[in-house]
């Protein structure tokens, strides 16, 4: 009887003892769920705003990192104005469109005028590719003699990214309205989506010619030459004139005087006609008188009282 009662309380003790560390295994166990649970909620949350986010085409600033790597300098747009003066601009003009034809760039608008003084002028555009600019450029302004260069670089990466972006968005929005004609079965309904396709198609054909114009201006650079002649030299003003030279002279000067001359001449002709009319009309006119008076007086003066044969 006093064996079996002391074999009593040490099943009881072992069996508080396992109580015990069951209870602590399942204290640690529910700790360690309720952390687990915690954390695959965040990553749940996490994953909703991010789908949240991608669909709202919010996430700008998660485009811009994942697309950065990709951006090189085809997002600079690049233009350059050069002036240079030529011997010949039509040989000069032809060597410009064969280095940016080799280039694999085009020729754009082109523009030729003279001056008063016969001085021939071209402004022509140019169309290279970004990665010929440099040497096209150096090649240019090596056809003559360099009279200005302004040459310009402005960065268009974020308007680019933000345009790819919106395209993105638009396009979505696009097929969600598609969807929507799909399903619908009201007349009205129908209506409604068309003019809202429509407005949205237009947005969308307006981002894309957007996106059209970056890509041609950064892939493209353009560069604007002007070429011109150079004026003929002159003579030297401080060489002293020779002998020839003061013969020209002095006949130039004789024959001016002749002509003169002549048209002075000419214009005071008529009068001097006129006046010699007049003046051989002025002289014969008293010699007339003259011999009137002579004739009536002749045989009263040969009659005379002094005469002889009356005297006596």
């Amino acid at each position: 009887m006093h064996a079996r009662r002391s074999v009593r309380p040490v099943h009881a003790l072992a069996g508080v003892l396992l109580a015990a560390a069951l209870a602590l295994t399942g204290c640690s166990g529910a700790s360690d769920s309720g952390g687990d649970s915690s954390s695959l909620a965040d990553k749940a949350a996490a994953g909703e705003v991010d789908r949240s986010d991608a669909k709202a085409g919010a996430g700008a600033s998660g485009s811009q990192a994942s697309s950065a790597p990709k951006l090189t300098a085809n997002r600079i747009i690049r233009t350059a104005s050069l002036s240079v003066r030529v011997k010949d601009v039509p040989k000069a003009l032809d060597e410009a469109r064969t280095t940016t034809e080799t280039a694999g760039g085009y020729v754009g608008d082109e523009t030729t005028n003279r001056d008063g003084d016969g001085t021939e002028r071209t402004r022509v555009v140019l169309r290279v590719p970004v990665e010929r600019y440099d040497e096209v450029l150096s090649a240019l302004q090596g056809t003559g003699e360099l009279l200005e260069r302004t040459a310009k670089a402005q960065d268009v990466t974020d308007q680019v990214v933000d345009v790819d972006s919106r395209i993105k968005s638009q396009r979505a929005s696009v097929a969600r309205v598609r969807e929507l004609m799909d399903r619908a079965t009201k007349l009205s309904d129908v209506v409604t989506l068309e003019g809202e396709l429509s407005s949205r198609e237009a947005d969308l054909e307006a981002l894309l010619a957007q996106q059209a114009s970056l890509k041609d201006r950064t892939s493209l650079a353009t560069i604007t030459l002007s070429l011109s002649e150079k004026p003929a030299p002159k003579a030297a003003e401080d060489d002293d004139p020779g002998f020839l030279d003061a013969l020209a002279g002095g006949w130039d000067a004789f024959v001016s005087m002749l002509r003169w001359i002549a048209v002075v001449f000419g214009a005071v002709l008529p009068f001097l006609v006129v006046a010699a009319l007049l003046l051989l009309a002025w002289l014969r006119l008293p010699r007339r008188r003259t011999a009137g008076t002579e004739t009536e007086a002749g045989p009263t003066t040969g009659t005379g009282p002094t005469g002889g044969p009356e005297g006596d």
